[in-house]
């Protein structure tokens, strides 16, 4: 155990929860190693510098990170204002990065690429949790070394790994074929991308955040020759909106209500439960073949296709570790039935600190979006408290460790893509995925869950608004 103590703490990914646990590690006085794929800490950030996040600033800083900028004589900007990513960046992650506590210590353009424990293989289980873990980490230019940690913080969240058009989570025929008119994510069709898609046919897939920003930029683009589909797979448009004046978030409820209003007036067409299966093109553009309630269809010509489907945790480096992971979202195990976006929005998650971000492998945790696996309501105040008691707990400290405080906004717009037409709970599995809300509701009810219908009572609304019981 000598040998593990005398090792630092590897954190993966210098987005915001990342650093965060590097300024915990380091207010605590824990040796730690930051590894950052990018070139700049936030490098993912940059990929949507020009979105406006729909949390305040004071809603979007680790406490930790503060108390270290603060004694550098850091100012926060307006706390009640909403930033941009590239504000983000700019205003807070690296002047944190700059820190003598932490710039010492982080290391960019260094992508782990595996991780297993020094010596033994994934089998192997004899005093498996007094060996190091061994990193291998590439550069950019391909060079591999390996590095030895005493305990892992998986920070490296899932924005690179987007999912793929199929309604079926496959790629689509002619997905790849078509690549070079196809972005996922949030593309910057108000700045750089401005002459990709002005006066275009745009398509627009998926229901989630990243779609709702980018079809409002178009809408912002739009002259008399643009024409907007939003490609939705689900059909419950209370769900596809979002909370509206409800949100306990104002902006991110207005981002819904300003997109009802553009698809009432025509200026955004909005298709209902469709499902991707095929991308073909013809000298007109490209169409987007599916499956609906009613058989086949199709959508288009278009020129561009833009997949705001939401992204998935890249497994593949934590192959050769003892992980266990919820089976359908890929998330840790434990925080599957809580986050479930069949059943929960963001506001309804329980508070959670290291003994639900851990797992089988001794030391390792996974945090931040990344442990919400493909669960699409991840918060970054979740993120904070998250990475506060891991490295609470890997200090010894399991008391504060143990005291987790998290109280967060309730939702309407954190849903997932493949949500159900009117009753989320339809399949067996999700039925039982209810237990944590207190059982099935009673059946001449509208609702997931026992804990769902008290909180429709109480004036709540959205399918998934009950808190676990």
């Amino acid at each position: 155990m000598a040998q593990l103590t005398n090792l630092p703490v590897a954190v993966i990914g210098a987005g915001p929860v990342g650093l965060a646990a590097a300024a915990n590690l380091a207010e605590r006085g824990i040796a730690f190693r930051l590894y950052e794929a990018g070139a700049s800490v936030g490098a993912n950030l940059l990929d949507w510098a020009h979105v406006k996040i729909f949390t305040t600033w004071e809603q979007s800083i680790d406490p930790a990170s503060v108390r270290f900028l603060e004694k550098a004589g850091w100012e926060m900007p307006n706390p009640a204002t909403l930033p941009t990513g590239g504000e983000i960046i700019q205003r807070y992650l690296k002047p944190l990065a700059e820190l003598p506590a932490l710039k010492p210590f982080i290391r960019t353009k260094a992508r782990v690429t595996a991780i297993s424990r020094a010596g033994i293989d994934k089998v192997s289980s004899k005093n498996r949790g007094a060996k190091p873990f061994r990193l291998q980490i590439s550069d950019s230019s391909g060079n591999v070394r390996y590095e030895l940690a005493r305990a892992v913080i998986d920070a490296s969240g899932t924005w690179t790994n987007p999912n793929p058009l199929g309604g079926s989570g496959l790629p689509v025929p002619g997905e790849t074929e078509h690549a070079a008119h196809i972005a996922y994510g949030m593309p910057d069709v108000l700045g750089a991308l401005k002459n990709r898609y002005a006066g275009k046919r745009v398509a627009v897939v998926g229901s989630g955040y990243s779609a709702i920003n980018v079809l409002l930029d178009l809408a912002k683009l739009a002259g008399n020759d643009q024409q907007i589909t939003w490609v939705v797979r689900g059909t419950n448009l209370e769900r596809i909106y979002g909370g509206g004046d409800a949100d306990q978030l104002a902006a991110r409820g207005a981002l819904g209500t300003h997109l009802r209003q553009l698809v009432d007036r025509g200026e955004i067409n909005l298709v209902l439960g469709f499902s991707t299966e095929k991308v073909s093109s013809t000298s007109d553009g490209l169409t987007l073949h599916g499956e609906t309630a009613e058989g086949q269809a199709s959508i288009g010509p278009v020129d561009e296709i833009i997949a705001a489907t939401g992204q998935r945790p890249d497994l593949d480096i934590t192959r050769e570790l003892r992980l266990e992971l919820d089976p359908w979202l890929e998330s840790v195990k434990a925080l599957g039935p809580v986050i479930d976006p069949n059943l929960h929005s963001c506001g309804t998650v329980p508070p959670h600190g290291y003994r639900e971000l851990s797992h089988p492998e001794p030391d390792f945790f996974t945090v931040g979006v990344k442990s919400y696996g493909r669960a699409p309501t991840f918060l970054l105040l979740t993120g904070y408290e998250q990475v506060r008691s891991v490295v609470a707990a890997i200090a010894g400290d399991i008391d504060a460790a143990e005291q987790v405080h998290l109280v967060l906004p309730e939702t309407g717009i954190c849903s997932t893509d493949a949500l159900a037409d009117e009753v989320c709970c339809t399949s067996p599995a999700q039925i039982e995925r209810t237990a944590c809300c207190g059982g099935p509701p009673p059946a001449q009810e509208n609702a997931c869950c026992v804990a769902d219908v008290a909180a429709r009572k109480s004036g709540k609304s959205g399918c998934g608004s009950g808190i676990p019981a």
